[in-house]
């Protein structure tokens, strides 16, 4: 089904956003079963330059999709869409996967720092790369530490080719202050891992709840999308579900 049908018969696109030290693949899981489930489905890669340029990148796509649309970010996914869907009219929903939805104003590394269970940061290796501007922070996270704070229910074999494919973030996703949220007009339904030790369990739930989604808890770490494919599939067709009605 593709998104010229869904516009037809009312289903909403599904589209989603991956978040940082990752692609589009690590929603595989996702987009087979919501293929399975007839609704249309499609995965936008996530630059990750930073919150302006990302959410630029994004609400074009959520722009060029045809028909109403539930955009779905995963980690810092959930910040760009946060922001990205305030400039797309046909953005109807918003699902968060172990993401931030941060509101105006705040930066993810200010709320990182209010994190108890997050240990990302002290598994960062800072790398360089080169702009117009000059050179520019990135960062990976440590490939032995990857298992522990970003794929804990992962197979360790698994987590190694993730952590050998990860794709370094900019250090102005984290440092760039975010922009009027899309959730402060928009229904919302969040899937919060409970052993989150990326985003962090604690500081995850609380913007779920501060945005009014209908909270998922499921048991997993920051992948649960890879993890548990199930789990975040329902929590999308919830999402789907809900803004049909």
């Amino acid at each position: 089904m593709t998104s010229m049908a869904s516009a037809g018969n009312g289903t909403p696109t599904v589209v989603l956003v991956h978040g940082a030290f990752a692609d589009s693949s690590g929603w595989n899981g996702v987009v087979e079963r919501l293929q399975a489930a007839n609704v249309p489905v499609k995965s936008v890669s996530n630059p990750l330059r930073g919150i302006e340029e990302d959410a630029a990148y994004v609400a074009s796509a959520l722009q060029q999709t045809d028909g109403p649309v539930v955009a779905v970010g995963h980690s810092y996914g959930g910040a760009v869409i946060t922001n990205a869907a305030s400039r797309a009219d046909n953005v109807v929903g918003l699902g968060y996967v172990a993401a931030f939805a941060p509101d105006e104003g705040e930066t993810l590394m200010a709320i990182e720092g209010d994190s108890r269970d997050s240990v990302l940061t002290s598994s960062l290796n800072e790398v360089k790369y080169p702009t117009q501007r000059g050179m520019e922070t990135e960062f990976l996270i440590d490939a032995a530490k990857f298992h522990d704070a970003f794929a804990a229910d992962v197979p360790e074999r698994q987590a190694a080719v993730m952590a050998a494919t990860q794709r370094p973030v900019s250090s102005l996703a984290f440092s760039q202050p975010n922009g009027t949220p899309a959730w402060r007009d928009r229904p919302v339904w969040a899937a919060v891992a409970t052993g989150d030790k990326a985003a962090g369990t604690d500081v995850v739930h609380m913007m779920a709840e501060r945005a009014g989604a209908s909270i998922t808890e499921v048991e997993g770490s920051h992948v649960i999308m890879v993890s548990q494919p199930q789990a975040v599939s329902d929590m999308i067709m919830q999402a789907v579900e809900g803004v049909r009605r």
